[in-house]
C-alpha cells in the first residue's frame, strides 16, 4: 500500500492559515481594548471579522494560492503566493471600511495588527513547514517511490536529480531498459506491483509510440502516475517553453532573447527612463567633463566609432574622446592601458571613473543600446569571435549591445581572444532570463566600479 496522503499539504496550509487570521483578528482586538474575546461578538466586529474570512476564502480561490506539488514546494515561492493573496485581502477590506456606513467605528490600528501578526505567523508556520519537511524527508520518510523506462544518458541525469536533492523525498526502486529487454512492459508492470511505485519516469528517445502507449496503460491500471521526459538536453540554453495548440503540445526554443511583448516593453520602458534621468541629473558632470576635455586636448570633444549592434547591424557608438586625434595612425587595434602614448591624461581619468561612455546614452535614446547588454563590438573583435565562438557569438547578436553587462564587469577591457571568449561566456548568462531587478543589480555593481576607478 502506498504510503502518501495526496493533498494534505495544501489542506494543512489552507487551515492554518483561516486559523492564523482569525487568531490576529482576536489578538489585535484584545491588544486593542484590552477587553476578552467575549465581547466581540457583541459589538460590530464580529461583523468584520466574517467580511475577512469570506474575502480571504475569495481571495486564495482567484489567486490558487496552495496550488503547489512536491517539486514546486520551496519557501519563497510559498510567501510570495501568499504575500500576493495578503495584499489584495487588505485592499479589498480597505475598500470596505471606507465603503461601509460603519467604516468610521472599526480601528485602524487593529486593522494594521491583524495584518502584521498574520503575515508574521503565516511566514514563521511555512518556514517552520519546510524545514521540517526538508529534515524529515532526508531522513528517509514521506518518500516517493519512482521507477525509470531507460538506462541511457537522460535517466541518469534523472536519478542524479532526486540523489543530490533528498529533501524532495524521492526514492529510486529500479529502471528497465525498454530497448533490450523483449518482455519490458510485463517486467515492467511486474516491478510497480512488486515495489509500489508511486512514479514512472519515460525516457521517450528511447521508447517507440506503442511502448508509451502501454506505459499510460499500466499506470492506470496499477493507479500510479507516468512522467513522460523528452530529451531537451541542448536546448537548454534557449529556455525551451511548451504551449499548447488545442490538445498538441507545441515546444517553442527562444532564439530571440527578450523577444516577448511584456519583456521588451519593460526593458525598453526602463532603459528610457533610466536614460532621461541620468541625462537630467548629470547635465552638470556631462558640461565639466566636455570643458576638461576641451581645455586639455585639441580636437573634438566626442568621439564616434563603428560598432556592431543587434542582428549584426553596424551603428555609430558616441563616447568622450580619450585618446589623442591622430590615435588611428599608429595601428593599434586595442588599448594597451595605462602605458597606451595614444591616452591623454584626461582621458586616463575617463577610463578609470567610465565617465567617457556616458554619450552612450543617446544610443539608448535612440533605440541602438541598451542600459545593460553584452557590450557593443568593433570590427576587429566580431571577426575574432566569429573564428572562435561562432554559436555563442551568434546568440549574443540577439539582443541590444549595452553601457554595462556582466562580462565588461567580471572580465573589464578584452583585448586578447582568450578574454574575449572569457566575457562573451559571462554576457551569455544574462541572456536567460530577464528582470529589472537584474539590470539594477547590475547597474549598481558598474557604479562600484566607476566610483573605485577600476573602469578600463
Amino acid at each position: 500500500m502506498k504510503n502518501h496522503y495526496p493533498g494534505l499539504l495544501p489542506k494543512a496550509h489552507l487551515w492554518t492559515d483561516v486559523a492564523l487570521l482569525n487568531l490576529s483578528f482576536f489578538f489585535a482586538y484584545i491588544f486593542r481594548f484590552d477587553d476578552s474575546i467575549v465581547t466581540l461578538f457583541e459589538n460590530q466586529y464580529v461583523n468584520l471579522l466574517l467580511v475577512a474570512n469570506l474575502v480571504w476564502v475569495f481571495t486564495i480561490y482567484v489567486f490558487k494560492t496552495y496550488r503547489f506539488t512536491r517539486l514546486s514546494y520551496h519557501f519563497n515561492t510559498q510567501l510570495a503566493a501568499f504575500l500576493k493573496a495578503v495584499t489584495v485581502h487588505g485592499a479589498v477590506m480597505m475598500a470596505f471600511l471606507y465603503l461601509s456606513k460603519q467604516g468610521e467605528e472599526y480601528s485602524r490600528y487593529q486593522f494594521l495588527m491583524t495584518y502584521i501578526m498574520f503575515i508574521s505567523l503565516s511566514s514563521a508556520s511555512r518556514a517552520a513547514a519546510v524545514l521540517f519537511l526538508k529534515v524529515y524527508r532526508q531522513a528517509g520518510y514521506n518518500y516517493n517511490r519512482y521507477g525509470i523506462v531507460g538506462k541511457g544518458d537522460l535517466a541518469t541525469l534523472i536519478r542524479e536529480f532526486y540523489a543530490e536533492r533528498k529533501e524532495l523525498g524521492y526514492r529510486f526502486s529500479g529502471a528497465i531498459d525498454p530497448t533490450s529487454d523483449n518482455n519490458a512492459i510485463a517486467s515492467l508492470e511486474t516491478m510497480v506491483k512488486e515495489k509500489q511505485l508511486d512514479y514512472l519516469y519515460c525516457c521517450l528517445s528511447e521508447m517507440n509510440d506503442e511502448q508509451v502507449k502501454e506505459v499510460i496503460r499500466l499506470g492506470e491500471r496499477q493507479r500510479t502516475h507516468i512522467r513522460l521526459v523528452p530529451d531537451f538536453r541542448g536546448f537548454v540554453t534557449n529556455m525551451a517553453t511548451i504551449e499548447y495548440h488545442d490538445m498538441y503540445p507545441i515546444i517553442e526554443i527562444n532564439t530571440k532573447p527578450f523577444s516577448s511583448l511584456n519583456e521588451q516593453t519593460v526593458k525598453r520602458a526602463f532603459d528610457l527612463i533610466f536614460s532621461v534621468i541620468v541625462m537630467i541629473l548629470g547635465a552638470p558632470v556631462f558640461f565639466l567633463v566636455w570643458a576638461a576635455i576641451k581645455i586639455t586636448s585639441p580636437g573634438p570633444v566626442f568621439f564616434k566609432q563603428q560598432r556592431s549592434g543587434r542582428w549584426g547591424e553596424l551603428f555609430y557608438i558616441y563616447k568622450f574622446r580619450s585618446m589623442r586625434v591622430d590615435a588611428d595612425k599608429m595601428g593599434l587595434q586595442h588599448s594597451k592601458g595605462d602605458d597606451d602614448p595614444r591616452i591623454t591624461p584626461i582621458g586616463r581619468i575617463l577610463r578609470k571613473s567610465r565617465l567617457d561612455e556616458l554619450p552612450q546614452f543617446i544610443n539608448v535614446l535612440k533605440g541602438e543600446m541598451s542600459v545593460v547588454g553584452p557590450r557593443p563590438l568593433y570590427k576587429y573583435d566580431v571577426d575574432m569571435l566569429m573564428e572562435a565562438a561562432p554559436h555563442d557569438f551568434q546568440r549574443l547578436l540577439t539582443v541590444k549591445p549595452g553601457i554595462t553587462s556582466i562580462g565588461q564587469i567580471n572580465v573589464g577591457y578584452a583585448d586578447t581572444v582568450a578574454k574575449n571568449v572569457e566575457r562573451l561566456k559571462y554576457d551569455l548568462q544574462y541572456l536567460k532570463s530577464y528582470s529589472v531587478f537584474d539590470d539594477v543589480q547590475l547597474i549598481f555593481r558598474t557604479v562600484q566600479v566607476m566610483v573605485l576607478g577600476r573602469g578600463q
